[in-house]
């Protein structure tokens, strides 16, 4: 999702899936929209050989760059992969079809708990299958940071004026201070909006720059002390730099799903069963979780984890007492959108 790993394999990848949308014309496939370097090229490759059903296979770099798409019917998918918050706005247009459970045996792997987080979202779950899950989170190295780092409002600390990295995104900048006022993250309320917008304005002369994936580069390289940061970015940068570490602050935060949704209009349904119903298997799912380090909900794949390291990380697969105060993002509507949109826009031009 938003959380594509920049890894320099992408080159080798690429050419490993096969044609585009358009170029699809073999009677026995599955037609799929993904987000960048989400799954492994090889997971694909043996579900062809198992099956014989070929895979075609799209990427997108956001959620709103794949919602138009489909929504104009541009290209006709037969599973797409979402986050949380889109698929609760392709539910309130009518996009998505139920999905037959009983063709998906391999679904009992995943773990309850997400399914019931899915609820925030899809919440009668008859139309997602969680493929990854995530937090936000402060990453901050222990060399250049002398304070506890606990909770949000480090990131307002004057000491660390231009070594602060925020998240060029709208829903998750404000849910920081929105969660340090106590307020839903998914509030519409204006006054909330604009006491949120009002704390980031506050904040903004203490940040060095607002971006997304360049806050693993940047914090890797250590030109910053702090940045707010994914989970799964967070595993990556701490392989690659020991003096990273990663806290869900006690206010609470963003817990992302990503999850599988069929289209309406899919062509190739029972085959999209047959796919998520692979993709659902332990072995499988581990491969996956593997190569994009974005946590699993397949409980059969986390059993399946050698590394015991890994196995119990707290930062892959965070305590319930860890997410006590975190919130999953939904769809607000048209007008929440917008009203965001404007107070966002406030912030960057302040």
């Amino acid at each position: 999702m938003k959380k594509m790993l920049a890894l320099a394999l992408l080159a080798a990848v690429l050419p490993v899936f096969p044609a585009s949308v358009a170029q699809a014309k073999d009677k026995e496939e599955v037609v799929v929209y993904n987000w960048g370097e989400y799954m492994d090229p090889d997971v694909i490759a043996d579900f062809e050989k198992e099956t014989g059903i070929k895979v075609v296979y799209e990427e997108f770099e956001t959620n709103e760059i794949m919602y138009p798409k489909v929504a104009a019917g541009a290209a006709q998918y037969d599973l797409i992969c979402p986050s949380d918050y889109m698929i609760s706005k392709m539910l309130a247009n009518d996009m998505l079809q139920p999905i037959n459970f009983d063709h998906i045996p391999n679904y009992a792997n995943i773990d309850e708990k997400y399914i019931e987080q899915s609820k925030g979202f899809d919440p009668e779950n008859k139309y997602s299958i969680p493929y990854c899950w995530g937090t936000v989170g402060i990453l901050y190295n222990t060399t250049m940071v002398d304070d506890p780092v606990d909770s949000w409002e480090i990131l307002w600390n004057e000491k660390y004026a231009d070594d602060i990295l925020m998240q060029d995104s709208v829903r998750d900048a404000f849910m920081i201070p929105e969660k340090m006022l106590g307020y839903d993250i998914n509030t519409v309320n204006e006054d909330e909006i604009a006491a949120a917008a009002q704390l980031l304005m506050d904040q903004k002369p203490l940040v060095q720059a607002y971006v997304i994936d360049q806050v693993r580069d940047k914090m890797i390289g250590e030109e910053a002390a702090l940045g707010v940061i994914y989970s799964g970015e967070a595993i990556y940068t701490q392989r690659e730099n020991e003096n990273l570490e990663y806290v869900i602050p006690k206010e609470g935060t963003n817990v992302w799903i990503d999850s599988w949704v069929i289209p309406k209009n899919a062509k190739n349904v029972e085959n999209a069963e047959k796919f998520l119903d692979f993709l659902c298997r332990g072995d499988i799912a581990l491969r996956n979780f593997d190569y994009i380090t974005y946590s699993t909900p397949n409980k059969a794949a986390r059993e399946l984890i050698e590394d015991e390291e890994i196995r119990e990380s707290t930062i892959a697969f965070p305590t319930e007492e860890m997410l006590a105060n975190s919130q999953v993002f939904v769809y607000i509507g048209e007008e929440g959108d917008a009203l965001y949109n404007e107070y966002w826009d406030k912030v960057k031009s302040y």
